[in-house]
């Protein structure tokens, strides 16, 4: 890695924890700065606005939270092996990076359409492949009569809400033991997966 994209790498990890602590409104350039152990004026050298540092980090954070469709659903694999791939990929992707759910949830409203819409045009999504994958094995007899849109929404929410939820059900249910939330969450790759496959299954 050259000197530049060390720099680079520095500054967005600064960026993520401050945006993720203040939010874009409350983040100030000399606080990434200092998280970065740089200047300010060689963060306004890579970034020349506040507005575009959070930019970068945003598509970053969306990138890695919407799942990229088209690798795993173009595979030879059969659809169950397909949505199984899809969960673990998806939860072992939150699990390194447990701080985008929320960060999308808290900035997407304050963006305007424009900006969020580029984002999601470039991140990947791929929602009528899904739509396609499914119809075809509905109608082989493979899984049953379902609503794309309802099942995707389903294994959203299914992956996400622990990560969201984690401080209540860390709490509440779990008696506030952070190591044996970690191995609900590995567990929890299964016990979605197990889910979904269930509901599909004719």
């Amino acid at each position: 890695m050259s000197e530049k994209e060390n720099t680079e790498e520095k500054i967005l990890d600064a960026a993520k924890k401050v945006f993720v602590t203040k939010g874009s409104d409350g983040a100030r350039m000399q606080e990434i700065a200092d998280e970065a152990g740089i200047n300010k004026s060689l963060l306004h050298y890579y970034y020349r606005s506040k507005e575009k540092l959070f930019g970068a980090v945003f598509k970053f954070a969306f990138k890695k939270f919407a799942p990229n469709l088209m690798g795993i659903f173009e595979s030879d694999h059969d659809i169950f092996t397909k949505i199984t791939t899809f969960i673990h990929s998806y939860i072992d992707i939150i699990s390194k990076n447990p701080f985008i759910p929320l960060f999308i949830i808290n900035e997407v409203s304050k963006k305007n359409a424009g900006f969020v819409g580029a984002v999601i045009k470039n991140s990947g999504m791929n929602i009528s492949l899904f739509e396609k994958e499914i119809k075809k094995e509905i109608k082989k007899g493979t899984i049953k009569q379902i609503d794309h849109k309802q099942l995707i929404v389903n294994i959203l929410a299914l992956c996400v809400f622990p990560f969201i939820g984690r401080p209540i059900i860390q709490k509440v249910v779990f008696e506030d033991n952070e190591k044996q939330y970690d191995i609900f969450l590995e567990l929890r790759k299964d016990e979605v997966s197990n889910i979904i496959i269930s509901l599909l299954r004719p």
